[in-house]
């Protein structure tokens, strides 16, 4: 927005990614209720209210709240299904979390004065790890050492075979950071040009034309936050095949 106080346009895109305590101070301890906590647990609460107090008089006839919940429950299942499998199934409950926390987070970050979670990386970072050390965990007890097999690419020559081992070793490692960077960057980006235009709105000769903007951007951010979110979540069902389908090379 712009700094009046010192005589010039200042626009400061970034402060609205601040993490600030809820109650006073300057000091975040790992226990401190700051803005982050609060949209999370909002985030949270807008889940509740979807699938809970949404669906709570289920009916042949369903009302809107219903629709939308059984349209995200189908479209999600039927993901997970497609992507791995009859065996993926019996994680659905997980991904159907995960799709709607990070959804939900999106989308009340559109709101005036809210606070976008999934912009910061140590959100979504915990995210992808969980996401990582699951379909990890989960690949060794499903196949054991045979776990492995899927770094070693038997259509390939025998001669380079090590070499792409390599390379499918870093790629799989290199999972958790490209699966979090996406999804913050995306948001952050967003939100900042947003802001940056939003920031001309003072200036009364452009300020029709940055109304205008602000709300063709805020239809795309809005795609954005769906899009991210499905991206983020059909991901995670790709890594969770390998888990539950074993080598696939």
């Amino acid at each position: 927005m712009a700094d009046e106080a010192t005589g010039g346009f200042q626009i400061h895109p970034m402060d609205q990614f601040i993490v600030k305590p809820l109650f006073g101070g300057d000091h975040i301890a790992w226990y401190t209720v700051t803005n982050v906590t609060l949209w999370m647990a909002l985030a949270v609460v807008a889940i509740a209210a979807l699938l809970i107090y949404g669906t709570r008089r289920r009916a042949i006839v369903p009302s809107r709240s219903q629709s939308v919940a059984e349209m995200i429950y189908g479209f999600i299942y039927n993901m997970v299904e497609d992507v791995t499998g009859h065996e993926g199934v019996k994680y659905f409950p997980y991904v159907m979390t995960l799709f709607l926390f990070i959804l939900l987070s999106n989308l009340l970050g559109l709101l005036p004065m809210a606070f976008t979670t999934t912009s910061h990386v140590a959100v979504t970072v915990v995210l992808a790890l969980l996401v990582f050390l699951g379909v990890t965990i989960l690949g060794f007890i499903k196949n054991g050492v045979g776990f492995l097999g899927m770094f070693w690419v038997s259509s390939a020559p025998l001669a380079i075979r090590p070499v792409l081992a390599i390379i499918e070793v870093i790629s799989y490692f290199v999972r958790p950071v490209s699966h979090s960077i996406r999804l913050a960057g995306n948001m952050m980006a967003g939100h900042a040009v947003v802001k940056v235009i939003a920031g001309f709105a003072s200036m009364a000769i452009v300020s029709p034309v940055v109304i205008g903007a602000v709300s063709a951007l805020y239809g795309l951010e809005l795609l954005v936050a769906v899009v991210q979110a499905y991206v983020f979540t059909i991901l995670t069902c790709v890594y969770l095949r390998d888990a539950v389908g074993g080598a696939h090379h």
